[in-house]
């Protein structure tokens, strides 16, 4: 992992990395308390110092909370992210995505096609 020197978490930082440990990760086995890919104590529940950290935490769970990913990475994140131009939600986009979610894409979409026509209608005059 490249960046800053590796530093002490503080409690809000363990705090967070728990909790998205044991909602969103999908190597958690909540009943077992076990990380199934490693077949041992996930180390990521007892995490006191930044340095290395599980690939999989890294790649697909960190992203979720941005504020916590700059604050352990040192990098900046928020140039990453955007706002959906319909709920104002910031989001982290995969390719050319520009809104957060389905339903606000199809919102858009409804809003444009009504604008359309209108101004369609307006000419017809």
């Amino acid at each position: 992992m490249s960046g800053p020197p590796s530093r002490e978490l503080t409690r809000q930082e363990r705090a967070a990395i728990r909790r998205l440990v044991t909602d969103l990760c999908a190597n958690y086995d909540n009943r077992d308390k076990f990380c199934r890919s490693l077949d041992c104590p996930c180390y990521m529940l007892h995490k006191w110092w930044t340095g290395s950290f599980c690939r999989y935490f890294r790649e697909a769970v960190l992203p979720v909370d941005p504020a916590l990913e700059s604050a352990i990475t040192g990098e900046d994140t928020s140039l990453k992210q955007k706002t959906c131009p319909v709920c104002g939600r910031a989001y982290l986009p995969t390719t050319s995505q520009a809104y957060c979610s389905d339903s606000c894409r199809a919102f858009a979409r409804r809003k444009s096609e009504r604008e359309r026509k209108r101004r369609i209608r307006q000419n017809q005059r």
